[in-house]
């Protein structure tokens, strides 16, 4: 049964998907905006069960790629004007009149405040419902970091919208990584970001490709978070029950840590000294856009495709990379990715050997035990 969503609802599944983005998935502020731009203007969230798609229908996910630092308004792409304010919006109804098949739903790609806040929109714009399911279980640096490509569902055809109107189709692509290789030189030169509808689908195929109930598992992280806050509890403690997580280290950010912009992507580390029980240990995390390695005291700790999760301690803001900075008080937190992504395939597409750190995976809770 489809289940329309209340904004506060609405903005509870985008708050678990930020605090669950391992520091990626766009912006929870421009997420929450997104919100209340819509419900201010009459729109609604609507909500299907992946088990209620229909098997002949089809979906997509729209979404938007690029580098998650800021823009650099000096760019000569920002000297056109700025045509397109939902761009996704255009991309699904390229990839619709290039194929001929209207969409019956759209499908979450990544968690995020702002990926999983653009399918929201998308859908509400064109009338039509998002899955309760999403295509990581947490945001991923690259396109081939999905359970369809898990599942070998193929992610093209797939269009391209920038924010000043243009919009392109790949009607065939040889695969996921040559997609993003197409997709973020597309955003390089488009002032970071490029809008996107990709992995057409049927329903059929749909419902054992994704990961089924993801948006209201979110949502429930998400909404013991605000209800912690309100009752004046401590939120990191109410994250961790809601979403059977653990709580890895408290600390404090312990130099201005270093980042960089390369090919499309924002890599760097972040530095932290534990505090309170974890006092004399120190932590350190490397991003590639998301949280992909955690060593603690020097030696590999947690890694991917299990999630490291950064909050600030006080009130449980989810920390989005690069944006923190020394003196700041950080929670680690640690969930179990996807049983998708511990399968054999899984882990030879996400690992910590793809991003050249000669490490082995062991289940966080293996590591935690």
């Amino acid at each position: 049964m489809v289940r329309k969503l209340s904004r506060q609802e609405a903005k509870d599944v985008l708050l678990g998907c930020a605090i669950l983005g391992t520091g990626g998935g766009g912006s929870l502020i421009t997420g929450c905006r997104t919100v209340d731009e819509d419900y201010g203007a009459g729109l609604c969230y609507e909500l299907i069960p992946l088990e209620e798609t229909e098997d002949d229908g089809y979906y997509t996910s729209p979404y938007n790629c690029g580098s998650i630092s800021d823009v650099d308004e000096r760019d000569p792409f920002f000297s056109y004007p700025m045509e397109a304010k939902r761009p996704t919006v255009n991309a699904v109804k390229a990839l619709e009149e290039f194929t001929g098949k209207a969409m019956s739903g759209v499908v979450s790609i990544e968690y995020g405040g702002g990926n999983t806040a653009q399918a929201f929109t998308t859908g509400a714009h064109m009338g039509i419902p998002t899955v309760d399911a999403d295509a990581a279980g947490r945001a991923v640096p690259e396109l081939q970091f999905s359970t369809f490509y898990v599942k070998e569902q193929p992610i093209s055809p797939l269009s391209v919208a920038t924010v000043i109107g243009e919009t392109a189709v790949f009607n065939h692509i040889p695969d996921d990584a040559r997609a993003e290789a197409l997709v973020r030189s597309l955003s390089v030169v488009s002032g970071k970001t490029v809008s996107m509808s990709d992995h057409l689908i049927t329903g059929k195929n749909l419902k054992f490709s994704v990961i089924p109930d993801a948006l209201s598992y979110a949502e429930k992280v998400g909404r013991a978070s605000r209800m912690a806050q309100e009752a004046g509890e401590d939120p990191v403690a109410a994250i961790v029950k809601a979403g059977d997580g653990w709580r890895l280290f408290d600390g404090i950010v312990s130099e201005d840590c270093s980042w960089y912009d390369e090919g499309g992507f924002t890599c760097g580390t972040i530095e932290i000294d534990g505090i309170g029980n974890d006092e004399g240990n120190h932590f350190k995390v490397w991003f590639k856009n998301e949280n992909m390695i955690l060593w603690k005291n020097g030696e590999p700790w947690i890694v991917c495709p299990d999630m490291i999760c950064l909050v600030e301690t006080g009130d449980a803001n989810p920390v989005l990379n690069p944006r923190w900075y020394k003196g700041m008080a950080v929670s680690g937190l640690g969930f179990r990715c996807h049983e998708m992504w511990r399968s054999e395939r899984g882990l030879g597409i996400l690992n910590p050997g793809f991003f050249g750190f000669d490490y082995n995976w062991t289940p966080i809770e293996e590591v935690l035990a």
